[in-house]
């Protein structure tokens, strides 16, 4: 929606224009208290608090941060769902948030490993759960151990961030992309990638990530979820400090001149989807690569390992100079998007019938951006 419209839309009034001038001038970088979770810890901490620090930074899913921990055993963590922070409309088996789980468990790992710690990861110490529930997803007991190797991909944790804009057109060089197969090895799950030079497989990557990325948005229920979670400006992102994050100038006129209604589905043809779609499909016709995980299984157990195999990813790319944007839309288990995922799975597994694709990313070089917000520590210790 561009300003001319802005303007006609409220009437053309001053106060519009006013409003427009002025948030056109603001700054659009996140306010210091959203991000000072990015900033390391103390290395006099407490050491669960220590490693706990630094699983918060892992990626999750809408960025809701559903981990919630408690402390009451000495030595241990006890990682559990945090219930009330679940995607039930766009991830409805909570696939994509056990995944979730999983890279907060291998982010704690690696920060242990620094420390000279091991951990001994129990996955759903009292039963694995069909739908979540409060029931641990894992125990992590912390031993010290001199004969632990600190990781060289923790180097990585504060600079590791997800890239959804335009990326350059090189590709990836075969060092780089074989340093992401590396970090993976050792886990169940299988590695595919797809550069540019094969074109008719690239080709079908970005039309199936295009047309899934539309149905999402333009199916209510799986739009407004997550319009429940953007957070738009400053005072909100300061606020909530997890989330979709809109600080632009003009998403922020949009929302103070009340053009931008998060409690109602924007219409298929509207300005706001259409813009949406012209930025996204921009982002994938620059993609030089495209990187998935698959798995034989698709337990609980596999999802987080899943987990734990694409932070490891994301964090070899990062070494690397590399940035990941996942595609989740096409791999989610709801019914509109069927006829994607059946794509999805066709074009990524062919004949591997009965495995799952759990992770499907954009991989390539890209500006250098900021962190996203974090809720912080005091956040996820459950209280008793």
């Amino acid at each position: 929606m561009n300003r001319r419209h802005i303007l006609r839309i409220a009437g053309g009034g001053f106060i519009a224009a006013a409003t427009v001038t002025t948030l056109t001038g603001c700054d659009s970088s996140m306010p210091p208290e959203a991000i000072a979770a990015w900033q390391p810890p103390a290395d006099s901490l407490d050491i669960r608090r220590w490693v706990l620090s630094h699983a918060l930074l892992a990626p999750h899913a809408h960025n809701l941060q559903s981990w919630l921990v408690d402390l009451d055993t000495p030595d241990t963590i006890v990682l559990r769902m945090d219930m009330t922070r679940l995607l039930p409309e766009t991830d409805p088996l909570s696939r994509q948030l056990v995944i979730s789980q999983g890279t907060f468990i291998e982010v704690l790992d690696l920060a242990a490993r620094q420390r000279g710690y091991r951990t001994e990861v129990t996955p759903f110490p009292e039963g694995e759960y069909s739908t979540p529930d409060t029931r641990p997803t894992a125990r992590i007991r912390l031993v010290r151990d001199e004969q632990v190797q600190p990781d060289p991909l923790f180097a990585q944790v504060f600079h590791r961030h997800t890239h959804k804009g335009v990326y350059e057109t090189r590709t990836p060089d075969a060092a780089a992309l074989q340093a992401v197969r590396d970090s993976v090895k050792g886990l169940p799950v299988s590695l595919g990638l797809v550069t540019r030079g094969e074109d008719a497989a690239m080709a079908r990557h970005a039309k199936i990530a295009m047309d899934a990325w539309r149905t999402e948005l333009v199916t209510p229920r799986t739009l407004l979820e997550s319009y429940h979670v953007l957070r738009i400006g400053p005072k909100e992102i300061a606020q909530h400090r997890d989330g979709i994050s809109l600080n632009s100038p003009m998403v922020r006129a949009l929302n103070a001149l009340g053009l931008f209604d998060r409690t109602k589905a924007s219409a298929p043809d509207s300005s706001e989807i259409k813009g949406q779609l012209e930025r996204f499909n921009a982002a994938i016709a620059s993609t030089p690569a495209y990187f998935w995980l698959s798995t034989e299984r698709n337990d609980r157990i596999t999802q987080l390992q899943t987990g734990r195999a694409y932070v490891r990813a994301q964090l070899a790319a990062t070494a690397q100079g590399l940035s990941m944007h996942p595609l989740s839309q096409a791999l989610q288990e709801y019914p509109e998007q069927a006829a994607h995922y059946q794509a999805a799975h066709q074009l990524m597994l062919g004949a591997q019938k009965g495995h799952t694709v759990q992770m499907w990313t954009r991989l390539g070089h890209a500006p250098a951006i900021g962190p996203a917000p974090r809720r912080g520590l005091a956040a996820h210790i459950r209280q008793a």
